[in-house]
C-alpha cells in the first residue's frame, strides 16, 4: 500500500513540477503561445493514440477493437456536448470582458484543460490495476511514464491560460487539479481492480477521444489562424515525436 501511495503522490507531483516550469516562461507571445499549444497537441495525440486508445485495444480482448469504436466516439461526443452546453466557460474562471475573441479564447483553453483532466483519469487507473493485481513491476512502468508525461502536460498548459487572461492563482489551481485527478485515478485502480479492469478499455477509449476532439476542434484550428500555421505544424510534430520517445524509452 505505502508503494502505491508514493507512486500516485510522485505522479501527482510530476504535473506540479511542469506546473511551476511553465510559469518561468514571461511574455509570452500570441505566436509564441501558439507554438507551445500546438506542441501540447502534439503530446496529447501521440498520448491518445499510443497511450489510451492502443491500450484500450490490448485491454479489451476479443472486444478491444469494438470497446475502442465506442470509446473514442462517446468520448468525442459528451465533450461536444459539454462544449455546447457550457459554451461560457470563462464566466467560471472570473473573465468577463467585453473583448468576445479573448472569452472565446478562454473557454477553448479550459476545454483543453478539461479534457487533458479527463484523460488523467483512465491514466490513474491504468497505473492503479497494475498494483492491485500484483503486477507491480508493470505497473511502476506505467507509473513512470504517466510520470514523465505530466511533466511537459504541466509546462504547456500554463502559458495558454495566461494568455487567455486567467489569473495566475487560477491557472495554478486548475492546472494542479489535472495532477490531482490522476492521483485519484490511481487509487480508485487500486481499490477497485475487479471493476475497474471491465471499465478500462472503455474508459481509456473515451478518454483518447476526448482528446482527439479538443485537438481537432479546438487546438489546431486555433494555432493556425494568426499566421503562424508552418511553425504550428511543425511544433505538433516535435510534441508528437518527443512523447513517442518516451514512450518507446520506457516501454
Amino acid at each position: 500500500m505505502e508503494i502505491v501511495l508514493l507512486t500516485a503522490f510522485g505522479v501527482g507531483c510530476a504535473t506540479l513540477i511542469g506546473v511551476c516550469i511553465g510559469f518561468l516562461f514571461k511574455n509570452i507571445s500570441h505566436k509564441f503561445s501558439d507554438i507551445i499549444m500546438s506542441f501540447s497537441a502534439g503530446i496529447m495525440l501521440s498520448a491518445a493514440v499510443f497511450g489510451l486508445i492502443q491500450p484500450s485495444i490490448e485491454y479489451g480482448g476479443q472486444y478491444g477493437i469494438l470497446y475502442m469504436v465506442i470509446g473514442v466516439l462517446a468520448g468525442a461526443i459528451v465533450l461536444y456536448l459539454v462544449d455546447k452546453a457550457v459554451p461560457h466557460l470563462h464566466k467560471f474562471v472570473g473573465i468577463e470582458t467585453e473583448d468576445h475573441a479573448k472569452n472565446t479564447r478562454a473557454s477553448k483553453v479550459l476545454l483543453f484543460v478539461f479534457a487533458i483532466a479527463i484523460h488523467n483519469l483512465p491514466e490513474g487507473i491504468a497505473a492503479g490495476v497494475g498494483f492491485g493485481t500484483g503486477n507491480v513491476n508493470n505497473a511502476l512502468v506505467i507509473a513512470g511514464g504517466i510520470a514523465f508525461q505530466n511533466i511537459p502536460e504541466g509546462i504547456v498548459i500554463i502559458a495558454p491560460m495566461l494568455l487567455a487572461g486567467i489569473s495566475k492563482k487560477r491557472t495554478f489551481l486548475y492546472a494542479s487539479l489535472t495532477g490531482v485527478v490522476e492521483v485519484i485515478g490511481t487509487l480508485l485502480g487500486y481499490f477497485a481492480v475487479s471493476i475497474s479492469t471491465a471499465i478500462l478499455p472503455f474508459a481509456l477509449a473515451f478518454a483518447g477521444g476526448t482528446m482527439l476532439y479538443v485537438i481537432s476542434d479546438e487546438m489546431i484550428p486555433e494555432t493556425h489562424a494568426h499566421g503562424g500555421q508552418r511553425g504550428a505544424t511543425f511544433a505538433l510534430l516535435i510534441g508528437f515525436c518527443f512523447m513517442l520517445v518516451f514512450d518507446v524509452l520506457l516501454g
